[in-house]
């Protein structure tokens, strides 16, 4: 903005300089015009009006080089407008559309003038504090819920408790491997009912399969199968109704509390496993 102001001043006292200079040229060709005037000889008509000719040069020197001296202290724009291969619209012959290039240089200035604008605006934002009342600064913060950690925690801890679950719960078999990196999956088999597939990020349950304990957890080549539903019906709603329930079996202080839970719940509890589906 000072630049702009800066220049505003310069170009009018350019526009001012410009019209003594004409004025001053004018005077020289009204001279040339007039020729010499009357005197006593001829000596003297000529002295005077190389004189005055003389003195009308000097000022037009004097305001030519003013002007010059004003049209370099003009600040130029180091900054180009970015328009492209749009430039090539003021090349277009078509008479309705020659105006567009001009346009739309207009419309990359008011954008930049609206971006230098709201940049001072925010500035000013950030200096001044935008609460209602001053009464807020000695209130309490409002208490947030802590953030669950259950899905960073370390692949120690996770081994840790699953070691626990199988001390606690030894009829129910644990196995444990992690075929995808530090998530670890859960291999759970309850006798002759069923075994179950338990994918954990951390501690917090990721996805359940629920197959008979005939049915294969494998694929061909020998990897664990996280994918397929099994292919009886009561054993696939048991998955749905288990994995609806991962997403209320979760606590952010004690996330194993949660996964033992669940797993008394939907895997060791008798009621579920013969209710009605």
């Amino acid at each position: 903005m000072a630049d702009i102001d800066g220049n505003l001043k310069t170009i009018s006292k350019a526009i001012q300089t410009t019209q003594r200079l004409r004025g001053s040229v004018g005077r020289v060709f009204s001279q040339l015009r007039d020729g010499m005037g009357g005197g006593e000889t001829a000596g003297e008509r000529s002295k005077a009006f190389l004189d005055q000719l003389r003195e009308n040069l000097l000022a037009v020197n004097k305001e030519y080089d003013e002007l010059e001296k004003l049209s370099a202290a003009v600040t130029k724009q180091s900054d180009q407008l970015p328009t492209g291969s749009s430039g090539l619209l003021s090349l277009d012959p078509v008479q309705d559309k020659t105006p567009l290039y001009g346009q739309l240089l207009q419309s990359y200035k008011w954008s930049n003038k609206v971006h230098e604008h709201a940049g001072y605006t925010a500035q000013l934002l950030n200096q001044n504090s935008l609460k209602r009342s001053s009464m807020m600064t000695g209130l309490s913060t409002k208490r947030r819920k802590p953030q669950s950690t259950s899905h960073t925690l370390p692949g120690q801890y996770v081994d840790a408790v699953v070691a626990n679950l199988q001390r606690h719960f030894p009829n129910m078999n644990i196995t444990m491997t992690r075929p995808f990196g530090q998530s670890a999956v859960l291999q759970i088999g309850l006798g002759r009912t069923l075994q179950a597939i338990v994918v954990l990020r951390g501690l917090l349950i990721d996805r359940v399969v629920v197959k008979g304990f005939q049915e294969n957890l494998t694929q061909e080549d020998g990897k664990l199968d996280i994918w397929s539903k099994s292919q009886f019906r009561v054993f696939e709603k048991i998955s749905d109704h288990a994995t609806a329930a991962t997403l209320h079996y979760q606590h952010p202080i004690h996330p194993d509390l949660a996964l033992q839970t669940f797993l008394v719940s939907f895997l060791l509890n008798p009621e579920f496993l013969i209710c009605d589906f």
